[in-house]
């Protein structure tokens, strides 16, 4: 028997630079993996300090993506190291001019279906993200009318400029017959005597036929009549449409209920004007 019979040809030189080349490829994801661990590892505090920078408290923590970043870390560095032991192990077989064992496919394998895994997950986090940011964005503006109701004041969200939003309160007022009696421009005022403030607008309407019967029930109502639609932009760009409630002015004037639509019709027209 030839005793070469368990041996074979001893490996040519293209075989060794095929399994570098297999050992640098793989070096290669297992470093991606790393970086994009990183990235998503660092995403959770980017989102912290997006909402801190819009001073909005954050809706929910993001320790996913610290656990998503720091798992796909520990998988680039597992790669390196199965990686560089499969390779001292092919050479091993190469020097020693053994046949060649089936090729193994299993860390590739594990390696696709670790990040089919994660990216389910990471799908799975991202939608739930964008679901609980919109849910907090409604509490947000649902807030900020809750905390100005306690002193009688309503702010709705505008989807148009200050300028824009006062035009189409006007044309409403017009149309239903309700007399402006002035529009005060604080910003325009603040600007003559050299002082800036976002664009700020006062818009002083009402109709004497609703106002006189709230005065004679109550004469101090006087003091909030005319009514008042206050259009501003805050420092975040946003503008507000503002109002007193009228369930508000009924309490704070002692005024009868079946009067309260005399006043209660300036939430229409702020709706009107904002939406």
């Amino acid at each position: 028997m030839d005793s070469s019979a368990g041996t074979g040809q001893k490996a040519a030189l293209s075989d060794y630079l095929a399994a570098e080349r297999t050992l640098l490829a793989w070096i290669r994801t297992g470093l991606a993996l790393m970086g994009f661990g990183f990235v998503v590892a660092r995403f959770g505090l980017f989102l912290q300090q997006l909402q801190f920078a819009q001073r909005v408290s954050p809706a929910q923590p993001y320790g996913l993506s610290l656990w998503f970043g720091t798992a796909l870390i520990a998988a680039g560095v597992a790669v390196n190291l199965f990686s560089g032991w499969h390779h001292l192990r092919l050479v091993r077989f190469l020097d020693l001019g053994l046949a060649t064992r089936p090729h193994n496919t299993t860390l590739a394998i594990a390696t696709a279906l670790f990040l089919a895994m994660v990216g389910v997950g990471m799908a799975i986090y991202l939608i739930s993200f964008r679901d609980s940011a919109h849910s907090q964005s409604r509490m947000n503006e649902e807030s900020t009318m809750t905390t100005t109701t306690s002193n009688g004041i309503l702010s709705k969200r505008s989807n148009y400029s200050v300028d824009e939003t006062l035009e189409r309160l006007k044309r409403t007022l017009q149309a239903k017959g309700v007399a402006i009696f002035a529009i005060v421009d604080h910003s325009g005022e603040a600007e003559k005597v050299g002082l800036k403030m976002p664009p700020t607008k006062l818009v002083i309407f009402g109709n004497p036929k609703a106002g006189t019967p709230l005065m004679l029930a109550s004469s101090s109502i006087a003091i909030d009549l005319p009514l008042k639609i206050l259009i501003s932009e805050d420092r975040e760009g946003k503008v507000w449409v503002s109002y007193n409630s009228g369930a508000y002015l009924q309490e704070r004037h002692g005024l009868p209920k079946e009067l309260l639509q005399n006043i209660a019709v300036v939430e229409n027209l702020a709706n009107a004007a904002a939406e």
